[in-house]
């Protein structure tokens, strides 16, 4: 158990803990696309994490809707994957010198995101699911299903173009 978190004793404690962490990461990667944003060198990559900064934005206000929805406290806690995750992705960025490779690199980073989201995000779902809170669940998988089409646009930018321009 974490300094800052309660036990997780039921299927219900548990999903609040990853409606916890999911809000942080979020919360995380919107601080995040900013500096990616400023760095993508392609113009379809570029908008493409503009998308989704405002994505996410809207996400983090249906996660506080969730919370609203379940009668809990909006708070997140610390989320040891997607601080790994970015980390990760600064710490390449800063290893790498040619644009065209960078903006792989980023993308690649973008596509690590998404899938740890992808996981939460559907988690989160089956939790509600099960606990009865189709409510939850449908608000929950309205952003899943974003998660789902932004991994797809970025794979598509990778295929056809990035990718083959890191090369």
């Amino acid at each position: 158990m974490g300094l800052l978190s309660k036990p997780i004793k039921t299927l219900d404690d548990l999903f609040v803990h990853t409606l916890q962490d999911i809000y942080y990461a979020e919360n995380q990667i919107a601080k995040s696309l900013p500096k990616m944003i400023a760095k993508a060198t392609d113009a379809e990559l570029k908008q493409g994490f503009e998308t989704h900064l405002e994505e996410t934005k809207g996400q983090i206000k249906r996660l506080e809707q969730v919370f609203q929805m379940h009668g809990q406290d909006v708070k997140g806690v610390t989320c040891a994957a997607m601080d790994g995750i970015l980390e990760e992705a600064t710490e390449t960025m800063s290893d790498v010198g040619d644009k065209d490779v960078l903006d792989a690199a980023m993308l690649s980073s973008a596509q690590a995101i998404e899938h740890y989201e992808i996981t939460r995000y559907g988690t989160l779902v089956a939790f509600a699911r099960q606990l009865g809170r189709d409510d939850c669940a449908d608000v929950l998988q309205q952003t899943l299903d974003e998660e789902k089409a932004t991994d797809k646009k970025l794979t598509a930018i990778a295929e056809s173009k990035v990718n083959r321009k890191a090369a």
